[in-house]
Formats: structure tokens, sequence, C-alpha cells
């Protein structure tokens, strides 16, 4: 039986909270078998990726920041690679909600929101 599940720490809250594949009509034949989907990134998914990924901690430093265990901490970033993989190669979308986390913003302000948009919408647009 597993225990309770312990809040996990976040270091910074995103800006962006949804991203979409944009349409191509050059590759419209190659991209027409993606059905429409999306896949939800937990909160501390993103912030798994952020520490290990972004800023290149090493995974005990990351599982520190986060306040769980360094297995706890590589089933978070398994899972979030898997889940953006998914996405990236399925063509679906990704939204940034949820999960069980705090916000410890003295450790890391609101990130800027990104350099290049292309291939990306950031946010929920029509379209």
């Amino acid at each position: 039986m597993p225990g309770r599940r312990r809040c996990r720490c976040v270091g910074f809250q995103p800006r962006i909270r949804y991203f979409e594949p944009r349409h191509e009509p050059e590759h419209e034949e190659s991209t027409a078998h993606a059905g429409p989907g999306e896949r939800v990134l937990k909160v501390e998914e993103l912030e798994s990726l952020r520490l290990k990924d972004y800023l290149g901690l090493k995974q005990e430093e990351a599982a520190a920041r986060m306040g769980v265990s360094q297995p706890t901490f590589h089933r978070i970033l398994s899972e979030a690679h898997r889940k953006i993989a998914e996405a990236v190669v399925e063509g679906k979308a990704i939204r940034i909600e949820g999960g069980d986390y705090m916000i410890k913003l003295e450790e890391a302000p609101l990130l800027p929101g990104p350099k290049f948009r292309y291939g990306w919408r950031g946010g929920r647009q029509g379209g």
C-alpha cells in the first residue's frame, strides 16, 4: 500500500501553460494521421525538467530542491519526458496544470516567456 503523497516544492510558476503544434500546409499529408488531443503535464513534472534539463542540476540536488527522494524525482522526470515525447511525436498539445505542489518563489523568479515561438503557440488561441 503506497504511503501518503507528499507535496512537491516548485521554484517557479510558468507564464505559458498551453502549447500546441502549428499546422504547416506543405506537410499536410504527414500530419493528417495525428488526431486531436492533448497531454497534461503536471507542474511538478515541468519543475523536474527545469531543474534537471534546463538548469543542469544533478538528480540528488534537484530532488532535494523539490523535497522528494531521488527515486521519486526520477519517476517524475521520466513521466515528464514520456509525456513530452508522446505530444511531439503524435502532434498533441501540451497543457501545464495540476499536480500536488507548493510554490517556493524565493528559489527562482517567474521565468520570461519563450524566445522562439516557431511551431508552438503560447496560450489557448483560436485557430
